[in-house]
């Protein structure tokens, strides 16, 4: 069943740095590059790598060439992508020699959607079954509300969190993938293993999955519990790892792999994901996977 995804769609600055640099401290970078990004177009670029029919809501500036070609070359359909008045979207990445990053975003016209953007999009796609949703876009809420009253399924990814979204109505998520932070974040516990077990109790229907960096993942549905280890890899930029996380694991609920077999896939993925630089070109074709 296809997918659609109303996300972020970014233009990625990314800076090669010895370390991150410090309070003051101006520092020479050793290599940069621009990448089409965004967690939004990250996770639908997962969705269609892994095989899934996938059309991304998003929107960009109306002369922003550079990123409109770019996005051509995905393949994705850019149909339902809004071009207005507002500045595309970007982000500054500082890769370090241990391959960690850190992030500075500015949304631009990622939150110029209306609701009239996102309804047009669910008439459009009637058989599109699951929405997607992160918190790189405008009025969630309102989003969320307009994709449970299409008769749609909602999975989110709350990235990046922001105080607030707790109240939400989590328990109306078919899929809830958060990392440790996060977790914390919407739940309001000071460890992760409470975090979990606060939201698997307030959302007993919902997969909710806490992804663990280096140490894999950890999940819940109710009574059911998956803890898996992170697949060994060579780690070089970790920049999408969760962004293929998710969209890989929505793929493999989507095409009825049982939980445990979806979440290790995802874990495949996210493993050749984090070998290679960069965010979206570093997101793997379902073929490369051990397991294709």
């Amino acid at each position: 069943m296809p997918v659609l995804n109303i996300g972020s769609i970014n233009c990625d600055h990314v800076y090669h740095v010895a370390d991150f640099v410090r309070p003051g401290e101006t520092l020479a970078c050793q290599r940069y590059e621009r990448h089409l990004g965004g967690k939004g177009l990250n996770q639908s670029i997962a969705l269609q790598r892994a095989g899934v029919a996938v059309c991304h809501v998003g929107a960009i500036h109306q002369d922003d060439v550079w990123t409109a070609q770019a996005l051509e070359r995905t393949g994705l359909p850019t149909g339902a992508i809004h071009r207005g008045e507002a500045e595309t979207g970007h982000a500054i990445i500082q890769v370090s020699a241990a391959g960690e990053n850190c992030i500075l975003l500015f949304p631009g016209a990622n939150a110029c959607l209306t609701p009239q953007h996102i309804q047009a999009a669910l008439d459009a796609h009637p058989d599109h079954g699951w929405v997607l949703l992160q918190n790189e876009t405008n009025d969630i809420a309102a989003t969320w509300a307009q994709a449970l009253a299409a008769g749609r399924r909602v999975a989110w990814n709350p990235a990046p969190c922001a105080p607030g979204l707790g109240a939400l109505p989590l328990e109306q998520l078919g899929l809830l993938v958060v990392n440790e932070i996060e977790a914390q974040q919407l739940s309001g516990a000071d460890t992760p293993p409470e975090a979990l077990a606060r939201l698997r109790a307030r959302c007993p229907d919902t997969l909710v999955v806490m992804t663990l960096g280096a140490d894999g993942l950890h999940a819940a549905q109710g009574a059911q519990d998956w803890r898996l280890a992170a697949v060994p890899t060579t780690v070089v930029d970790t920049t999408a790892a969760g962004d293929t996380i998710t969209g890989y694991l929505l793929a493999g609920l989507d095409a009825g792999l049982a939980v445990g077999a979806a979440l290790q896939r995802a874990l495949q993925a996210a493993a050749i994901t984090v070998s290679r630089e960069g965010a979206s070109p570093s997101i793997p074709w379902a073929r490369e996977l051990p397991s294709a």
